[in-house]
């Protein structure tokens, strides 16, 4: 199936989904709203898949909402429109077991930035630059910015970057957190693509349950965390994976992961 907004291709068990509105920094339209909607649902509910990446086409990765759409001269209900487009589509994305890779090629603003952040493993090249944009046009952080944030930056840090709308060249993000690594822009495709296989590569079972644990962690409590260790790490020594990886590290050769 093809998308006016948005490309999508499958290969070798990879999910790659590209924002495709660069003539508009990639910037979320409602028809790119409602085709992100499909591709996610398509990408949930595909079991085989051993990677997903996320990035944008031409020299952005998202400016966050067309601010094109939203004029008008009657008023709007801003909540039931996030409620309908942006929330509707992160729910989905956080139902993904799958490893998401967000491959961030340039500016990655409002909306755009959080979309990224909510992604398991975040690269960017170093040109690029994260800005939590709202309160330049006097709205407050959404796609679960406010939630997500603080917990990568710090309360405080979280507080200036948004308030005061300051860019956050990819190198600086690192170093506070915010993403995992940046890349030489001249690099910056090739280094996905070998992240992308080397993620593609490990116990995806290993991988969904890791992500489920680290998400839980930030409302279990310390007794609630070691027993779901526990619980999914029985799970686990039972799995095809762990017995490939124990009889590939004995016999000295790359493990073949299955995923189960």
């Amino acid at each position: 199936m093809t998308y006016k907004t948005i490309n999508l291709s499958i290969k070798n068990d990879i999910a790659t989904i590209e924002l495709n509105r660069p003539d508009r920094l990639n910037a979320f339209s409602k028809t790119m709203h409602d085709e992100f909607y499909q591709i996610l649902k398509i990408i949930s509910r595909n079991d085989d898949l051993r990677c997903v990446l996320i990035t944008g086409a031409g020299r952005g990765f998202c400016a966050g909402q067309d601010l094109g759409e939203r004029k008008t001269d009657k008023p709007m209900d801003l909540g039931e429109t996030l409620e309908k487009g942006y929330n509707t589509n992160l729910r989905i994305l956080k139902t993904i077991r799958t490893p998401i890779v967000c491959a961030v090629n340039g500016v990655a603003a409002g909306a755009g930035a959080n979309i990224a952040l909510n992604c398991d493993i975040v690269v960017a090249t170093e040109s690029a630059s994260f800005i939590q944009s709202f309160s330049q046009v006097g709205l407050v952080p959404d796609c679960n910015g406010s939630w997500i944030l603080p917990k990568l930056v710090g309360l405080a840090r979280a507080k200036a970057l948004t308030m005061l709308a300051i860019p956050v060249k990819a190198n600086d993000a690192v170093n506070m957190g915010m993403i995992y690594a940046s890349y030489a822009d001249d690099e910056f495709f090739d280094a996905v693509e070998q992240l992308v296989k080397t993620v593609a590569a490990r116990p995806t079972l290993a991988l969904a349950n890791t992500k489920e644990l680290l998400e839980k962690s930030y409302s279990n409590t310390y007794d609630e965390q070691l027993d779901a260790e526990r619980d999914v790490q029985r799970i686990m020594g039972l799995s095809h994976d762990f017995k490939e990886g124990v009889d590939a590290f004995g016999e000295k050769r790359k493990p073949r992961f299955k995923g189960c």
